[in-house]
């Protein structure tokens, strides 16, 4: 069994640029073997991982950061299920469906959930760590012998296993299709479906809607609809709450759970409370991003997600992470008190809909979380109070420098080919910021990747890194959570605080997950009202105060978990939600 993976990001190296480097200052290399050779197809490197040391030198060496190195863990004693290709990601062990169950999948981006999903729907046949190498069916059967993928493999093979697949990128469906939503899920699957569908989901208003016209929450409604209409024995969810606020990801939840009382389920999501609220067991996924990935044995949903949280995997003696993460079970308590600025009362009508916000107090260093149902005015008070929408009633302040990350990060075509560093080079005008905010969102190893090439959720903290990069009085992050996994959450809530009160700004973060807001918020300012149709927002208010508000308004109760502090969803109607309901305590004891 291999111990050292050693993997080139072949689109980042740029042997033009550094005259293979690497194979100069390879101790093997210099002592007469070929540790590391120039292969002849593209001109670049290959590393001969049995001959390989570790030492490093490559890596540190290489002005792409084009090469990784790793130390395998020590229980890894099975051959990888997948090898992409020589000095390519491999993935270690696979998820298990269960039937009538909901499968969550849990883990940093990039250490193989698409790979498993790939695997378990027949779009990739595992080649036990030899690429291009096409395994007997007898060898599959070897290494899941005893198990449960032994037979479900069984029945893969025999194209007895159909599979619906939520994909993460929800943005490339207007581009596939155009025309309204209800012609699209004629074509879905199985209608009949459709009506109990709307019921749970609350879509019946998007029907007529043109697919073009859809908002981001609107988009991962209609493609979780879409799949669950669809007839298969595997659905597969990747991140279905994105975008969607909190009432809405619960109705999701919701609508999953019924569909797992008779078929299998795996979902991805990194919303912590909806994972939990979701599902029955979870897979743990760790690695290095772009290099392995193992997966975990399955374990109930509560010590999963706790054991994720504490980065140590105690039955299987492996360390992860260097820290545990852990939640704060108090309300925190605002302690800016240098006043920025006062806005006024605004109102604002476009068309059919119309918003009002009370006046507030802004304070130098402070984060206001912004909280509430989609499409009732958020953005609008943002631009209004920034003097970029001119409100019907109210006088925006002297016009004030917004740096503003929209919710979708929809790239423009000519910048699809601009390079990670040559967009930031354009977008960051405050240089001092650059090196820190590009260390923090671990964007060094991107620099030399075009843009569209990045995932979901590469693509998002390329967007976050440049809106902090902006010179600004007042900073708008609409839903800069969606597609980071937990880590990057805790990262980007981290920085958004650093830069905030460095630059002695204020800042309004616009999201729907309740534990990172939480986590990054001085106070909340709550908006109420009907969706497109009238929003009402509350001035800022502490933390307890308006979290409480919220989730009474929308009757979701949460309690905390004693061992990490994070907020859990509890079922509605029982003892626990009653008992919380009668004392008021919605998210906040304290």
């Amino acid at each position: 069994m291999q111990k050292r993976i050693a993997v080139i990001d072949r689109e980042v190296c740029k042997p033009d640029v550094c005259g293979h480097l690497c194979k100069r200052v390879c101790p093997i290399n210099r002592s007469g073997e070929d540790c590391i050779i120039i292969s002849s197809a593209d001109n670049k490197p290959n590393i001969d991982e049995s001959l390989c040391i570790g030492c490093g030198i490559c890596v540190n060496k290489c002005p792409t950061k084009a090469i990784s190195v790793i130390n395998l863990p020590g229980e890894l004693t099975e051959p990888p299920v997948y090898k992409y290709g020589k000095n390519q990601f491999q993935l270690f062990r696979l998820p298990v469906p269960k039937k009538r169950m909901v499968v969550s999948l849990i883990g940093q981006n990039g250490v193989g959930k698409s790979t498993a999903v790939k695997i378990l729907s027949g779009r990739l046949r595992p080649n036990l760590g030899v690429p291009d190498r096409d395994v007997p069916f007898s060898e599959i059967m070897e290494l899941f012998r005893g198990s449960e993928l032994q037979n479900y493999f069984t029945e893969l093979e025999k194209d007895i296993i159909s599979v619906a697949y939520k994909p993460q990128n929800i943005d490339e469906i207007p581009k596939v299709w155009k025309g309204p939503v209800s012609k699209l899920l004629e074509k879905a699957g199985e209608s009949e479906r459709l009506k109990e569908i709307m019921q749970i989901l609350l879509i019946g208003d998007m029907l007529d809607k043109d697919v073009g016209s859809l908002s981001g929450g609107e988009l991962q409604l209609l493609a979780v609809t879409a799949t669950l209409m669809k007839d298969a024995d595997l659905y597969f969810f990747d991140e279905p709450s994105s975008y969607l606020d909190v009432e809405q990801r619960l109705r999701v939840a919701a609508a999953i759970r019924r569909l797992s009382k008779e078929r299998m389920v795996m979902v991805v999501e990194h919303d912590l409370a909806v994972a939990d609220y979701l599902a029955d067991q979870v897979h743990m996924l760790y690695g290095k991003p772009g290099v392995f990935g193992v997966i975990s044995k399955p374990y109930g949903v509560r010590v999963g997600i706790n054991t994720y949280l504490d980065g140590y995997i105690r039955e299987e003696n492996v360390r992860f992470r260097d820290d545990e993460i852990t939640f704060s079970r108090r309300a925190p308590d605002s302690m800016k008190t240098k006043l920025f600025m006062t806005f006024p009362r605004f109102t604002k009508k476009f068309g059919g809909f119309s918003v009002t916000t009370e006046s507030g107090n802004l304070y130098r260093g402070e984060i206001i979380g912004v909280l509430g149902p989609n499409a009732t005015g958020k953005s609008t008070f943002i631009n209004m109070l920034a003097g970029k929408v001119k409100p019907d009633e109210g006088e925006s302040p002297e016009e004030l420098r917004l740096a503003y990350k929209p919710q979708r990060s929809m790239l423009k075509n000519d910048e699809k080919d601009f390079t990670v560093r040559m967009y930031l080079d354009r977008e960051m005008s405050d240089k001092s910021m650059k090196q820190r905010v590009v260390h923090m969102l671990d964007l060094e190893r991107l620099m030399e990747k075009r843009l569209g090439a990045l995932s979901g959720g590469e693509l998002q903290s390329v967007m976050i890194a440049a809106t902090l990069g902006k010179d600004f009085d007042i900073l708008l992050l609409d839903e800069p959570t969606a597609f980071l996994d937990v880590e990057q959450r805790l990262r980007v809530s981290k920085l958004i605080r650093e830069v905030v009160e460095t630059k002695d700004v204020a800042a309004f973060v616009v999201d729907h997950d309740l534990q990172m807001l939480d986590a990054m918020s001085d106070r909340l300012m709550i908006f109420e009202g009907q969706r497109s149709v009238k929003g009402h927002a509350l001035p800022p208010m502490n933390s307890k105060e308006g979290m409480n508000h919220f989730l009474k308004k929308i009757g979701i109760t949460f309690r905390r978990d004693p061992q990490t502090g994070r907020a859990r969803a509890n079922k509605p109607g029982s003892q626990k939600d009653s008992e919380q309901k009668e004392k008021g305590i919605y998210y906040y004891a304290v």
